[in-house]
């Protein structure tokens, strides 16, 4: 049975609520974080494999997530978001079990190896079925109203999840090693599973016909493209500028990935209500706009203090592109297919995120690491074409 949220409730309390259900959402995308600029440091210089094989095995996980996304939607439509939850914090756990393992067999490197391509299929599971069950969980607590409200709080969760972790896993590391983010993992998950089975479980109650996932895909596929294109900036801030300031030797990659995501995360608080104000995509063809500046401020950089203020203007930039295209793409599906509707828009960040470790990592090996930012920013740039397109047919269409 679908939760009721009296309409007298206060903006105060509905936020509090969504928050206390999408604090999943940042459990599992922490977990995600801790090891994402950890990992292709560990690859390339502690077990001896090149920049493309690191960013491939850091984009395994992406494989499962792409897969798990659809059977995700349909337990959540089907059955409510609650097992769905649980199931991921479970992968979580293991995956803490095998990133542990590979560090304790860090001196036999193709064993070790092997073990990562494992932990990071595995963590790819945990990640498929929390992705969009957290915003479903909320918005059929809250009610359809708040839908851009629990999208947005759920980005915050997300993204913000993942810059967060990833400097915290830099910390973690430099004092005490990966074997520790491994340990850490497994109490997070265990965290995750315990509150999610001390919650009460909801239900969808549409009685609308429920459409194919391929359909839905279709429909919100330019939509997650456009964000895609966006997060290839983000991926390639939080997975490779560890390496890039080695290849600089500059000192303070925390410092830069902490603006990075210090400023995504402002961005999301107090720009939240930009979406509502002028639409998804205004919104999305500014931000994707300033997160071009930032890359394009990183790439010419010559010190680090300009790389952190780069950074930070690309997290900023990149904040509400996620909510802002979730927005209009949900809007284009029935309440019936609401999982799958996120769900499928999901997939364009596992997407974006898993194509951005070979990519960069190609191009690192082709050309060098200093071609890193201006492959992104292009790649974002293409995707703000995009956004202007989407913008320019549905004026057209309203006019019409």
């Amino acid at each position: 049975m679908e939760a009721e949220i009296s309409a007298g409730t206060s903006s105060s309390k509905i936020s509090l609520t969504i928050i206390g259900l999408v604090a999943f959402t940042f459990i599992g995308y922490f977990i995600i974080g801790l090891a994402l600029a950890v990992l292709p440091v560990f690859i390339h210089r502690q077990l001896g494999y090149s920049t493309v094989i690191a960013g491939a095995v850091i984009s395994l996980q992406y494989v499962t997530t792409f897969l798990c996304r659809a059977y995700a939607g349909n337990v959540v439509d089907k059955k409510g978001p609650k097992p769905a939850v649980t199931l991921s914090m479970i992968g979580f756990a293991a995956s803490g079990v095998f990133l542990f393992a590979a560090w304790l067999l860090r001196d036999t490197p193709a064993l070790s190896l092997g073990v990562l391509a494992v932990t990071r299929l595995i963590t790819g599971f945990g990640e498929g079925l929390v992705g969009a069950s957290p915003i479903n969980w909320a918005i059929l607590t809250v009610g359809d109203k708040y839908t851009a409200k629990a999208i947005s709080l759920n980005g915050i969760a997300s993204y913000g999840a993942i810059a967060v972790g990833a400097s915290i896993g830099v910390i973690i590391d430099n004092s005490f090693g990966l074997g520790v983010i491994g340990l850490l993992v497994i109490a997070l998950a265990l965290i995750g599973f315990l509150y999610a089975k001390s919650k009460t479980p909801v239900k969808g109650t549409s009685k609308a016909a429920r459409q194919p996932f391929l359909q839905v895909l279709k429909k919100v596929s330019p939509y997650g493209i456009c964000m895609g294109l966006g997060g290839i900036g983000f991926g390639t801030i939080s997975t490779f500028i560890t390496l890039y300031y080695i290849y600089q030797n500059w000192h303070g990659a925390v410092l830069c990935l902490s603006a990075f995501s210090v400023l995504f995360i402002v961005g999301r608080i107090v720009f939240s209500e930009a979406i509502e104000a002028y639409g998804g995509l205004k919104t999305t063809i500014v931000c994707l706009s300033l997160e071009t500046v930032g890359l394009l401020i990183l790439w010419l950089a010559h010190v680090p203090y300009l790389a952190v203020a780069g950074a930070g203007i690309a997290g900023l930039g990149f904040s509400l592109v996620f909510p802002a295209m979730g927005v209009e793409a949900v809007k284009l599906i029935p309440a019936s297919n609401q999982g799958a509707a996120l769900g499928s828009y999901g997939l364009f960040i596992d997407i974006s995120l898993g194509l951005t470790g070979p990519l960069v990592g190609g191009i690192i090996s082709q050309f060098g690491m200093e071609y890193i930012f201006p492959f992104s920013m292009a790649m974002v740039m293409v995707g703000l074409g995009i956004a202007v397109w989407l913008a320019y047919s549905k004026r057209e269409i309203a006019e019409a």
